[in-house]
């Protein structure tokens, strides 16, 4: 069988910003005969995540996701149809979903690596199970519920950045659900901030790229805020966190800004913002959904039936066609997404 596959070409340069150029389409044969516990898959849709950014490193920063390797097939969130198998567990036309999915036409796995998925559970939009009713969507419900410190009838405020994010444009709706009574999203631009608004239900949204962030959250955030989904760190957090309450809470989920930068993670704050953190008491945290994976089988339910029932809307930008994953990962990077980015491998 000929399928093609993505490779990592080459590594990020010196500025550290990653070009399409960074990755290389193969074209190779595939073996038909399977061996035991085997599974042959075709691809349906695959994800690219920010995360991804410290795999083009030799070293990624942290101990639970390893580096791509040069010239070899580069993979992350997917999800397939099997095509023949050899596991007990896996069926043909089973649906099945990985974090570690190759980033190829077909492939043939371990049955036992995949998660089998019932599409009624997204009526048939299999993408979100990459999204909001994946490892995505239990980031953000997760890191609200388990670091967030929202309380119903508290009268809080909730600021997300990265808040028109796969992500972030989840957490914001589960902040609101829970209980704060206001959530204000923080983004790049004007469309972004009408769909926050106007399809999620922020009740504010700021355009970081061309309104003052400090003044427009003074606005927004009469009252101060309490609760901060931190996406992106950099500047826009330190705004954020100069207006965060006593006794506040930061969910540290991610630092896109900082990615390409040859900084530790998390990068370190400077005195000024630290001093404020430590005299108002606010917690801020590093949050990594892997150490709460006892809880994902009940929170993807709880997605699914949020998302069913249009208590949460999903927002994707789709593109089609496993040759355009490398420009889809770098548009992703610098924010060309609204909501999810997927890549639409076949039907």
């Amino acid at each position: 069988m000929q399928v093609q596959k993505v490779v990592l070409n080459s590594r990020p340069g010196n500025d550290g910003a990653p070009v399409p150029g960074n990755f290389r389409l193969e074209e190779t044969t595939l073996a038909p005969d399977l061996k035991d516990g085997e599974v042959l898959v075709r691809t349906l849709c695959l994800s690219v995540d920010p995360y991804m950014r410290c795999r083009m490193n030799e070293d990624t920063g942290v101990d639970y996701v390893t580096p791509w390797q040069l010239s070899e097939c580069v993979d992350g969130g997917g999800v397939g149809v099997v095509e023949s198998s050899l596991c007990s567990t896996c069926s043909e036309g089973d649906v099945v979903t990985s974090f570690n999915w190759p980033w190829q036409t077909n492939a043939v796995v371990k049955g036992s690596a995949l998660q089998k998925v019932d599409p009624q559970m997204v009526d048939g939009r299999l993408s979100y199970f990459l999204g909001a009713v994946g490892i995505t969507g239990l980031t953000a419900l997760l890191g609200v519920r388990e670091k967030g410190n929202v309380t119903k009838g508290a009268n809080q405020t909730m600021v997300v950045s990265g808040a028109a994010g796969a992500c972030g444009s989840v957490a914001g709706q589960i902040g609101r659900l829970d209980g704060c009574v206001r959530v204000v999203g923080i983004c790049g631009s004007d469309e972004k901030c009408k769909a926050l608004v106007d399809e999620l239900g922020f009740s504010a949204a700021i355009n970081y790229r061309r309104e003052d962030v400090p003044t427009r959250l003074k606005e927004c955030c009469p009252d101060g805020i309490d609760v901060y989904f931190d996406n992106v760190g950099g500047a826009i957090s330190d705004a954020v966190i100069t207006q965060m309450n006593a006794d506040s809470h930061v969910v540290l989920c991610g630092q896109i800004s900082q990615y390409n930068k040859d900084v530790p993670y998390p990068p370190p704050l400077s005195d000024e913002i630290t001093e404020t953190l430590r005299r108002r008491n606010v917690t801020r945290e590093r949050f990594t959904v892997l150490n709460y994976m006892n809880k994902a089988e009940a929170s993807l339910c709880e997605l699914g039936q949020l998302v069913q029932s249009g208590q949460i809307n999903v927002l994707e930008t789709v593109v089609n066609g496993i040759e355009n994953m490398g420009d889809a990962f770098c548009s992703m990077m610098t924010g060309g997404n609204i909501g999810k980015q997927i890549i639409k491998i076949s039907e």
